[in-house]
């Protein structure tokens, strides 16, 4: 921000809200996001029904929009008393609360939104602000061309509906995961994941995945177990098919080594089968659609996609016509019949969800573990009491 108002910067986008005394050294964009500032409390304490209540230490960012809104609160609270830090995130503090290195702190819905799951010891306790515009910030000193072709391109991207998708997207994947859903992924992470993680690391790399997808996908698949088995066949960590495993060179699906190497080439093999023109993400979000549901029932989704007047290479477009699959009036349309087309968007919904959860606490490993050595002395430490308890 110092650096926007200042001969530095050209302008900033991190989701900075527009208040009164940085609109006086700023100019904002037209606002696109709303979100409104909350008190967070670590669950187990006496739940504070307003800041009158607080009791403890409270953190904030310093000079951010939650502290020039303490300051304004303060006239009338007196007693309200906290802390400002540098350089730290809104993540950071969620994450303090829920560890007990702080009591309280104040953040944006969003960001308690996207981590209430990761770190569900801070709950809410109040909203403490009305609706508060988010928007970019640009210098007050420049000529207005680079705001104004910001705000043409932010008219155009809310217009176009990609905005309220994105912001769906989000509500979806954080509304479908309980509290105790996300404590067993925690204890498995510590118990299980340390197991495999060299393995998922070395065949990703052969076959140019991001590994801890393909952890994700393993998890989605089978919580890391290697003797995992349904009633529709599938089997092993990577639940794979008789077929697919024969396809893949797989002798014995229960053999931890061979079914991540065998689904991880099988994975790699569906994405290189889609239209080179498909980009990624869309490109692994398709892939990753069939592998839950087969090939060909991708491809009739995104015909029912293209006749639907929607783009057949965006997977927020084909997510949205997969569950027709499963209606006769659609479905006998189509080459490949019937498919339980739902459960493709849920199934790549929880792999975002789980990749995210694994890419956030691998940053808490200081080395990766060897590429030489199996043993148990190679391995990452990942700790049950630095993980969340969700």
């Amino acid at each position: 921000m110092v650096a926007v108002g200042g001969p530095q910067g050209d302008f900033a986008a991190a989701n900075l809200v527009q208040t009164e005394e940085r609109s006086q050294s700023l100019r904002f964009s037209a606002p696109y996001l709303e979100v409104t500032h909350q008190l967070l409390y670590r669950r187990g304490t006496p739940k504070p029904k307003s800041l009158s209540d607080i009791d403890g230490e409270l953190l904030v960012i310093t000079s951010s929009s939650h502290s020039e809104q303490l300051k304004s609160l303060s006239v009338d609270i007196p007693q309200l008393r906290w802390r400002e830090q540098d350089e730290i995130e809104m993540g950071d503090l969620i994450r303090m609360v829920h560890t007990g290195e702080i009591d309280y702190t104040v953040v944006d819905s969003i960001a308690y939104l996207v981590n209430r799951h990761i770190y569900p010891n801070a709950g809410l306790a109040i909203d403490i602000s009305e609706p508060q515009m988010v928007a970019w910030a640009f210098p007050s000193h420049e000529d207005g061309s680079l705001l104004n072709a910001a705000n043409t391109f932010l008219t155009n991207y809310i217009s176009s509906g990609q905005m309220e998708r994105l912001k769906e997207q989000l509500l979806a994947q954080s509304n479908n995961f309980s509290v105790a859903d996300s404590k067993r992924l925690g204890q498995l992470v510590a118990k299980r994941l340390p197991t495999y993680e060299l393995l998922f690391r070395q065949t990703a790399a052969k076959n140019n995945l991001d590994w801890q997808l393909l952890a994700a996908v393993a998890y989605q698949e089978s919580h890391w177990n290697p003797r995992a088995k349904s009633p529709t066949g599938v089997r092993g960590l990577m639940m794979l098919t008789l077929d697919t495993a024969k396809e893949m060179g797989v002798s014995n699906r229960l053999d931890a080594n061979q079914s991540i190497k065998g689904g991880a080439a099988y994975l790699a093999k569906l994405r290189a089968r889609l239209p080179a023109r498909i980009t990624e993400p869309d490109r692994t979000f398709l892939a990753l659609a069939a592998y839950n549901v087969g090939f060909g029932h991708l491809e009739d989704a995104r015909i029912l996609t293209q006749r639907g007047g929607k783009n057949p290479d965006s997977w927020e477009d084909v997510r949205q016509y997969l569950p027709l699959l499963s209606t006769k009036k659609f479905y006998s349309t189509l080459k490949y019949g019937y498919a339980r087309g739902a459960e493709p968007v849920l199934y790549v919904s929880n792999i975002q969800y789980y990749r995210n959860y694994l890419e956030l606490y691998s940053l808490h490993l200081k080395d990766p573990p060897s590429e030489k050595t199996n043993d148990s002395a190679s391995q990452p430490k990942w700790e049950s009491n630095s993980l969340p308890s969700i």
